[in-house]
Parts: structure tokens; C-alpha cells; sequence
């Protein structure tokens, strides 16, 4: 899933991240590490077959810090490289040709491994590493040398063979075709037949655990993991958790696609989904409910992403379509109260978005900093709810089977899903479809007017609705709470203002607007209370340190980096804040309520009282910007709040003790209602 990323890379600036399907390309590498010196020698015979005269010029791209030895392309060598920005070497290939044989052989070494390097930031820019604890070689580092056409990278089947010491265990994506140790070495062939978007690998101290499965579905599948010796002891549970999601999405969309899948653990936080396997730092694999979350959202990316690849020219579908299918799946498992929690979490998530940041779902690539996970997973996500309630669930997992059945191992875009689904629905969604994708943030909807009156012994209603302009078309749930309890009429709306009629049987009280958070919209103030993902996203953020002392300065700024999507302005002792920027204060337990008594701004909520290592809570300053307290005892507990609090943006406040969360929750909120006089 790395290549796919590279419309962000200046390299390819103006290209399209999509990877053509044609010309073929095969690669047959083998590679040399050691993890002790962190060098790498690998040889590489590549073929490109099929209309290459028509695909325009190739090239081939291979990371800076490696020495080329031998490129020869149809038995010629190619000239030097030309240096690429963003320090890559470039090649092109002879043009006019209907193929090409090519000969490589390169070497270089490797970066070291950085355990203190976050997720975000292997997803800016991923680097080739190696050392005692893991070795990774993400497609992305450009790490072998790799084939461009006009559009990108191209899609390419491989066989890898991999030597590393002894004691060692490596892993590619793909078939395990053979393993042997001998002389000290430990050696290994992975084949994937199929066109893939890059070549991964994997090696690492590992302690390999394997099962063989039968689903479902009636695949029989290689199961493996490959943990660390310190979680070695977790694998057969994993091996057990894998079973069950493979069974429940072979029923759901069709045959696994592969012959094998692993779950292989890093030393650093990471958390990639590729081909046949899932990549998860050592330290995420240990907490208790990835196994129930994380791991299937992993597992159906082989369906999603890497069983079918999209095309990032029109918008990647194929995160909102997982998280759809595997967090929220889970959480409606778990009752109708948690899947609405989750619904009302991603609209919470798109109220904090600043203005001016959001971005159509078209032009959603991959995930880089929070507010395009907003964009691509949450509201992605939400499209999918909306449409499986427009179209009923029959036709929203019939369309599932036939997108999966016509674009196994090959590219789709978001107008290929539309297309699936509207053939099972037997209807045209292209208005439903164009006006999520191609439109900037989310309408506001809310209630003008309603009146009610006695006609009878029944009761006619009048209801006034407004939105933006331009207007959305959309449904729209509206829970009518009678003197005989609750009726819910569903109103099509279509303009930026319409009124409504209807008639009920019993008196009705009030009504509640889209109470179930099943419409993709803006919340109202009083439904979107503060949360911390506000300050995260900001465009305009100021810190105040409180507190003095070395170490805690400079643990309260790694807190401030590792927390903001962008770099913030440090105020000095006595500065002012900023009246419309948003704010981080960091205080120590002792100096954080004097302070922001002083500063005229919110005071610590009732109930969290300064006795635990750490309290975070979020609030709203004077005027409206986001506001975010740490109120924490020492510079260790400032770390571990700058480790764990990007994974919580959703709350309102967090309470630590020691190296975990003790307590968090989201401030109430308080529902659209409207009261009949």
C-alpha cells in the first residue's frame, strides 16, 4: 500500500498516484542483509512485457543511498542516473521498445531503526531500516529499483528470495514457496503471482508460530506469526482471531484472495495492512483489544486495497470502505447504542476540521496528518452508512460481491463502486454519489419551525427545514416524541429551505433532528462539545509551557510536536495567547489552576481532580478556539502523554496513571430537539 501514496512525493509531482495495469512487469530479486552492519547486497532481473511502446517513457527509481553496480537494460548498460528531487536516482528506459530485459545489481546500507520515530511519521516519508531488533524495507523507501510510467509506478508480480543470519526470520508478502538454514544463514523464497502496487520486506528475531485453516468459505490457509520472543506467547490467539475474521468476510464478500496471511510484529509503532500480511509495532500487538479492532481491519485490507487497488487519481475508497466494514462492523456487533457512539464520533471529528482544511473524498490519497484521516476514513465511512440505508442492506452487500468478483487484482475507482452498487440496487446513484465526492465539507441542517394543531382526535404537524446553498439531497430522520412515545418519519429534502406535513395520532412534544446521527452533517454547537482532535488539527495553535526547568521544557515541547498537525508558536513566560489561536497549556499539577485563573480562561472540571500522574481535558477559550490543559506531575508523565494522546482524539479528557489511560470520556451533548408549544 506504500506506492500509492506517491502523488505527495515532489518526485512525482504532476503524476497521477494510480499504477497502471499494463505493460507486465516481473521481478525475480534476491537479497542480502545483515542486520548487525545494516548492509544489504541484492541482485534483481526484471522483465517488461506487453504494450510498453504504448505506455509512454519508463523509468527506473532507486533510493539515493544505494550504489548501482550493474544496470543493464537488454544487454546494454544504461548511462549514470539523473538525480531526482527528493534524492532519488533516476534511469529511462529506451523508448519505442516492446520489451525489456533488464539486470540489476545494487548495494547500499541501511538506516538504523528509530524506536522513537511515531506512525505519522513513517507514513511522511518511509525510510529502509535494519537492525538487531527488526529490519524493514517499506516500498515506499524505494529500496529496490522500480519501474514509472507516465501514471506511476507500475503494478508488478515477484519472486523474492531473502538470506539473512541465522536466528533471524524474514518475510515478503506473498507465497512461501521455500525456507532453509544452513552455514549460518537463513534463506527464504515468497512468490506473488498476482500485480501488486510494490515489494515489502520483513526480517526481524522472530519466533514463528504457523496453522494451517480451513474457512468458511472453504479456502484452506497458511496462518503464521511472527512476533518478538517478548509476545511470542500471544500467537495462538492472534492465530485464532484471524480465523474468525477471514470466516466472516469470506461469507460477506467472497474467497481470501491468497493462500496465506501472518501478523508480524515491529519494534516501532507502526501499523500497515499489505498482501498476506499485517504489519504491527510490538508494543500495539501486546494491548488487549487490537486482537477485537485493529487486527480485522488489517485482515480485510486484503480484500480492500490489496485485493483491490484503488485508484488514487479519483479518491482512495478503499479506507473508508474497510473501516465501514471492520471498525464500525464490530461496533454494531456490539449493540446499536455503540455503533451510534461511532457515528457520532466521526461527525464529531468533522465539526473539528478548521475551516478552509477540509477536502473532497476525491482527493483523498492516503492518510497523512489527522484531518485527512477525518476526510478519508471517517467521513468515507459515513458515505457508506448513508448508502446502505438509501439502497437497504440486501442490495449494499450484493454490490459488495459483485465490485469485489469484477475487480480482483485490479485498479477501481470510486465510479466502479457506484457502479456495483447501482446494479444491485437497480437504480442510479450518480446524484447520491457526486455530491459526497466531489463536494467540500458537510451541509448544515436544522430545524426552523414546527407547529402542530388538533384536527380531530389526531394531530397535524408542519415542519420547516433549512441548509446550505447550494443544497444537499438528502434524507432525513426526524424522532417525534408523542404523548404515546416515539414515531420517526423520514423527510426527503432536497432544497435549502422546505416545509413538511404530516399527521400523527397521539400529541406530539418535541422533535429531535436526525437523532441517530445517521446523516453525514455538521453538528450543532450544543452536539459537539470539545474534543481534543480541535486543538490537533488547528492551522493556528500557540503553547504555553508552565513551569520551569530543562527536562520540563523540553519534554512539554516533545509533547507539543508529537500532539499538533502543525508546528505552533511557543509563547514565552508573561505572553499574551493569541485571542483566535488555538491553545495548549502544559502545566505542572502545582501551577496549572493559578495559571488559567490568571489568564481568564476555563478552570480544571469538576471531577478532575490533580491527583493522578496526568489530566488532559479540552475546552473552548473565550471567542471559540480550542483549548486543550495537560495537567501533569513530571516530565515522565508528559511522555507518555505525548505517546497516547494522538490516539484519543476523540475525548473530551484523559486521566494517566502511570503508562496507560485510567479514565477518558467525551463532555454531554445535548441533542437538536424542538419543543411544541
Amino acid at each position: 500500500m506504500w506506492l500509492r501514496a506517491l502523488a505527495a512525493c515532489a518526485l512525482f509531482a504532476g503524476v497521477a498516484a494510480g499504477a497502471s495495469a499494463a505493460p507486465s512487469v516481473q521481478y525475480d530479486v534476491t537479497v542480502r542483509i545483515d542486520p548487525a552492519t545494516r548492509a544489504l547486497d541484492a541482485t534483481a532481473t526484471i522483465a517488461v512485457t506487453g504494450t510498453v511502446a504504448d505506455q509512454g517513457p519508463l523509468r527506473i527509481v532507486l533510493a539515493s543511498g544505494f550504489t548501482g553496480e550493474r544496470l543493464q537494460a537488454d544487454g546494454r548498460m544504461l548511462p549514470a542516473p539523473s538525480a531526482g528531487r527528493d534524492g532519488y536516482q533516476v534511469w529511462s528506459l529506451p523508448a519505442g521498445h516492446d520489451a525489456h530485459a533488464l539486470d540489476v545489481r545494487w548495494h547500499g546500507t541501511l538506516a538504523p531503526v528509530d524506536r522513537t520515530i511515531t506512525h505519522r511519521q513513517t507514513l511522511d516519508r518511509p525510510v529502509a531500516t535494519a537492525g538487531l531488533d527488526g529490519t524493514f524495507l517499506p516500498a515506499g523507501s524505494f529500496w529496490y529499483p522500480v519501474i514509472v510510467g507516465p501514471d506511476g509506478p507500475l503494478l508488478a508480480s515477484y519472486r523474492v528470495t531473502l538470506d539473512v543470519p541465522a536466528g533471524e526470520r524474514g518475510i515478503v508478502p506473498g507465497r512461501l514457496v521455500a525456507e532453509s538454514e544452513a552455514d549460518g544463514r537463513y534463506h527464504a523464497t515468497f512468490a506473488f503471482e498476482h500485480p501488486a502496487e510494490g515489494i515489502d520486506l520483513i526480517a526481524g528475531p522472530y519466533r514463528v508460530e504457523a496453522r494451517t485453516v480451513h474457512t468458511a468459505g472453504g479456502s484452506t490457509i497458511a496462518l503464521r506469526t511472527y512476533f518478538h520472543p517478548a509476545i511470542a506467547g500471544l500467537a495462538p490467539a492472534y492465530l485464532d482471531a484471524v480465523k474468525g475474521y477471514l470466516d466472516l468476510y469470506e461469507r460477506w464478500i467472497g474467497p481470501y484472495p491468497f493462500t496465506e496471511f501472518s501478523v508480524v510484529s515491529s519494534p516501532t509503532p507502526t501499523g500497515f495492512g499489505m498482501p498476506t500480511l499485517t504489519y504491527l509495532g510490538e508494543s500495539v500487538l501486546k494491548l488487549p483489544f487490537i486482537r477485537a479492532t485493529s487486527l480485522g481491519h488489517e485482515v480485510l485490507h486484503n480484500w480492500w486495497g490489496n485485493g483491490v487497488y484503488p485508484d488514487a487519481r479519483g479518491g482512495n475508497w478503499s479506507e473508508g470502505l474497510t473501516t465501514f466494514m471492520a471498525d464500525y462492523a464490530y461496533k454494531a456487533r456490539e449493540g446499536p447504542d455503540a455503533a451510534r457512539e461511532m457515528r457520532l464520533g466521526w461527525l464529531r471529528d468533522l465539526a473539528a476540521v478548521p475551516p478552509g482544511q477540509d477536502r473532497p473524498l476525491a482527493e483523498f490519497a492516503a492518510r497523512r496528518l489527522a484531518t485527512s484521516q477525518i476526510v478519508g476514513y471517517d467521513k468515507a465511512a459515513m458515505l457508506f452508512v448513508m448508502l446502505r440505508d438509501e439502497i437497504g442492506t440486501a442490495a449494499f452487500d450484493e454490490g459488495v460481491r459483485r465490485f469485489w468478483s469484477e475487480h480482483r487484482f485490479r485498479v477501481a475507482s470510486w465510479r466502479d463502486l457506484q457502479a456495483a452498487f447501482a446494479a444491485a440496487a437497480g437504480r442510479d446513484l450518480g446524484p447520491f454519489f457526486t455530491q459526497w465526492l466531489e463536494r467540500t465539507g458537510v451541509p448544515s441542517v436544522r430545524v426552523v419551525g414546527a407547529e402542530r394543531r388538533a384536527t380531530g382526535d389526531r394531530y397535524a404537524i408542519r415542519v420547516t427545514i433549512e441548509q446550505g446553498v447550494p443544497p444537499y439531497a438528502l434524507r432525513v430522520p426526524v424522532r417525534m416524541r408523542t404523548v404515546a412515545g416515539d414515531e420517526t418519519l423520514v423527510l426527503d429534502l432536497g432544497r435549502s429551505r422546505e416545509t413538511f406535513d404530516a399527521t400523527l395520532g397521539a400529541r406530539p412534544i418535541a422533535l429531535a433532528l436526525d437523532p441517530e446521527f445517521r446523516v453525514l452533517r455538521r453538528l450543532a454547537a450544543d452536539e459537539a462539545p470539545p474534543i481534543l482532535r480541535q486543538l490537533m488539527v488547528a492551522t493556528r495553535s500557540a503553547v504555553a509551557v508552565i513551569g520551569a526547568g530543562a527536562d520540563w521544557s523540553a519534554a512539554a515541547r516533545r509533547l507539543a510536536l508529537r500532539t499538533l498537525d502543525t508546528r505552533p508558536r511557543f509563547l514565552a513566560a508573561g505572553d499574551a495567547p493569541p485571542a483566535d489561536t488555538a491553545l495548549l497549556a502544559i502545566g505542572r499539577h502545582g501551577d496549572i489552576d493559578a495559571w488559567l485563573a490568571a489568564a481568564k480562561l476555563p478552570a480544571r472540571p469538576a471531577g478532575l481532580a490533580d491527583t493522578a500522574d496526568a489530566q488532559v481535558w479540552a475546552a473552548s477559550r473565550p471567542g471559540g478556539a480550542p483549548l486543550v490543559v495537560v495537567s501533569a506531575r513530571d516530565g515522565a508523565a508528559l511522555d507518555t502523554v505525548a505517546r497516547l494522546m494522538p490516539h484519543y482524539g476523540q475525548q473530551s479528557f484523559l486521566v494517566f496513571e502511570g503508562e496507560r489511560v485510567a479514565k477518558r470520556g467525551v463532555w454531554p451533548s445535548q441533542a437538536v430537539a424542538w419543543r411544541f408549544e
